[in-house]
């Protein structure tokens, strides 16, 4: 393995960090780098064979452990489970809270069941994770830190994505009051904002059909976002030594908020017949990971 051109390559070793949402995404990526840096990875989410397919691939190239576990994160027990089965080989030193659901539709159209579907897993199962893994902090009086992913739409709103933009908000709102309440037991509570990132879930959902680099065009610095910066925020977030950076939200997005605000308000160009074909590839993508859900 090369030297890390950013970080020492033991910053974190003896840490132990639970990557949710980490077999696919930025997850996963972000799962990647903390391993190269030493540190012993748990990655959930629901497919057990996806999860388990990524941790060998990680441990192929980076080496280290990646130990899995299928949950729904939505059910508050299995997350419990989860956590009291983690820390009974040890506890975590750091949680990142990345599984997510997202689609494009106009707000009119969204069914309950559509948007439980989004606020179940940001917003509810996201909390069920923090407060399991924080309770057991608190409990043995030792630090831990906290990233969770959210969007640049907590500041913005976002048309189209109002449940995701609704529960990201939440997120945000988590990581300050939470940073107040559990800084007297040294944890900290951070978020980091993506802008575009490619990823194959991002183009399936949020804009199916479409060339994700070519949204780079709408950027001040003419491009989309590049995983390593990421993933360097992500372990910045993550490290010791800046112990009093807390309750802050940090957008990584080539300042496209600050030039455009709202990334989705291209969207007001589609058609009925435009949505209609974006709806047809969305319902193919979900039976899709449906069917390998079953496998």
């Amino acid at each position: 393995m090369s030297k890390d051109p950013v970080f020492r390559d033991d910053l974190f070793a003896g840490k132990r960090i639970l990557v949710t949402g980490g077999g696919t995404g930025l997850g996963r990526e972000i799962a990647a780098k903390y391993l190269a840096l030493g540190a012993t990875i748990w990655i959930c989410a629901r497919r057990q064979a996806v999860l388990d397919e990524t941790a060998a691939a990680l441990m192929r190239t980076h080496g280290g452990t990646v130990k899995t576990h299928a949950v729904d994160i939505r059910d508050a027990a299995a997350v419990d489970a989860m956590v009291e089965t983690i820390w009974a080989d040890g506890p975590l030193t750091g949680l990142v809270n990345n599984a997510a659901g997202n689609f494009i539709s106009p707000t009119q159209a969204v069914s309950p069941r559509g948007f439980d579907a989004i606020a179940n897993t940001v917003l509810h199962g996201t909390f069920y994770v923090t407060n399991a893994v924080g309770k057991r902090w608190i409990g043995a009086g030792v630090p831990g830190s906290i990233v969770s992913i959210v969007t640049t739409w907590v500041w913005t709103g976002s048309p189209f994505t109002v449940p995701s933009a609704m529960a990201k908000s939440g997120l945000d709102a988590m990581t300050k009051s939470l940073a107040i309440e559990w800084g007297r037991y040294r944890i900290r509570v951070n978020a980091i904002a993506p802008g575009v990132f490619p990823t194959e879930g991002m183009t399936a959902r949020l804009d199916p059909g479409a060339d994700a680099e070519a949204r780079g065009v709408e950027n001040p610095m003419g491009r989309v976002g590049r995983m390593p910066e990421l993933q360097n925020l992500a372990a910045f977030l993550m490290a010791d030594g800046c112990e009093w950076l807390t309750g802050q939200t940090i957008a990584i997005d080539g300042a496209g908020h600050l030039a455009y605000g709202a990334q989705m308000t291209r969207l007001f160009a589609l058609t009925e017949e435009d949505w209609a074909r974006k709806r047809a590839l969305i319902k193919a993508q979900d039976a899709a990971d449906k069917a390998r859900r079953s496998v």
